[in-house]
């Protein structure tokens, strides 16, 4: 199962910064409008330290972390939505993710040339809102004249997809998110709302760009983001593009834990995105140990046993009988296997059983 994060902004952020330090790639991040012309895919290793910590207790073969999906989609612009700068491409990329990191230029750069001529958070971001809300403004309404058509003859299914979608219209009409609306509907009424792909309904997180000055993120351009952040409910994570650089160039571990201790950091700030991503799409992990592989998996929060069992082979969702399930905090107190089955931390889990994060899981299945 795979996840996947699209990286947006206006052009000349720190999009493809961010993108080739988290990749460790060489996407050229050039200073000019649409660099990016096709979106560049990373898949990126989620940081989970419980990961090494089984590796100690449980020798392996190979250590196999859990992974996220980033797409370096290029920036939009104003006028995206009507096709300005190939807007409708990129928009169409976007589509294609199942959340948005919003990079937003907080960093003064006389050498990198801002669009608008000057740094400006809550501008460029309502720039990018605008735009990705005028795209869904026009499936929206398109979709609303074809259903209301079919409810005019008495068909009741049309009639109350008409309603449902008529909520949506009203944030969208104000250039606002659809999810302002989304995140209140019922079930049902999201079935009505799903085959439509709309932009605004994808999570979104915003990723303050700082310079390296303000790592401590106390200036008023990330005092502005924040405030938008906080009235969205949307999480921001702060980076400096160009410290991620220069960490994400350094060849050894030892090299990078000098550089950040310099820098005063205790981890790169791109472990925290990668796990805002994880975050924002409300994910778990389950791990599965041995002497072939040691793995981390990821699901949905919510999974049952068996649809665990499903990200590993169809077979074993197919054909599942039990899970032989032990907490990670268990596992790491008993260390070893044998020892959490004799201290009766090993359970046996049925169909309805709801994954935990952190579980370690082995599956009995039948074909």
């Amino acid at each position: 199962m795979g996840f996947s994060c699209g990286i947006v902004g206006l052009p000349n952020v720190g999009k493809s910064t961010i993108f080739n330090a988290l990749t460790r790639s060489s996407v050229p991040a050039s200073n000019y409008p649409f660099c990016t012309i096709d979106p560049n895919v990373g898949v990126v290793p989620m940081p989970d330290p419980r990961l090494a910590k089984l590796a100690e207790l449980v020798p392996t073969e190979r250590v196999v972390p859990t992974v996220m999906e980033f797409l370096d989609i290029a920036g939009l612009v104003k006028g995206a939505s009507q096709g300005e700068g190939l807007g409708n491409q990129f928009l169409n990329h976007i589509a294609q993710v199942e959340a948005i990191a919003h990079v937003v230029r907080c960093f003064e750069d006389a050498q990198v040339i801002h669009v608008s001529g000057a740094v400006d958070p809550q501008r460029d971001m309502e720039t990018i809102n605008t735009e990705l809300a005028l795209r869904d403004l026009g499936i929206v309404t398109g979709a609303l004249q074809r259903l209301e058509k079919v409810a005019k003859s008495g068909d009741k299914k049309a009639a109350a997809a008409v309603e449902v979608l008529q909520q949506v219209l009203v944030p969208l009409d104000q250039a606002r998110p659809a999810r302002a609306v989304t995140r209140a509907l019922p079930p049902a009424a999201l079935e009505v709302v799903k085959p439509l792909n709309l932009l605004t309904t994808k999570p979104v997180l915003y990723v303050a760009n700082v310079g390296e000055q303000d790592l401590a993120g106390t200036s008023a351009s990330v005092a502005a983001i924040r405030k938008i952040a906080a009235a969205e409910g949307a999480l921001l994570v702060l980076i400096c593009g160009s410290i991620e650089a220069q960490i994400a160039a350094l060849d050894s571990e030892e090299e990078r834990r000098e550089f950040m201790a310099a820098m005063s950091l205790t981890e790169p700030g791109l472990h925290r995105l990668i796990r805002a991503g994880y975050d924002l799409l409300d994910l778990i992990t389950f791990f599965t140990v041995g002497p072939k592989e040691d793995r981390a998996w990821t699901i949905s929060r919510g999974s049952t046993a068996p649809q665990a069992a499903g990200t590993i082979h169809s077979d074993f969702e197919r054909g599942f009988i039990r899970a032989e399930v032990i907490g990670y905090a268990d596992f790491l107190a008993c260390g070893s296997e044998s020892a959490a089955r004799e201290q009766g931390k090993l359970r046996l889990e049925g169909k309805e059983y709801l994954v935990q994060d952190g579980d370690l899981m082995h599956f009995r299945f039948s074909v």
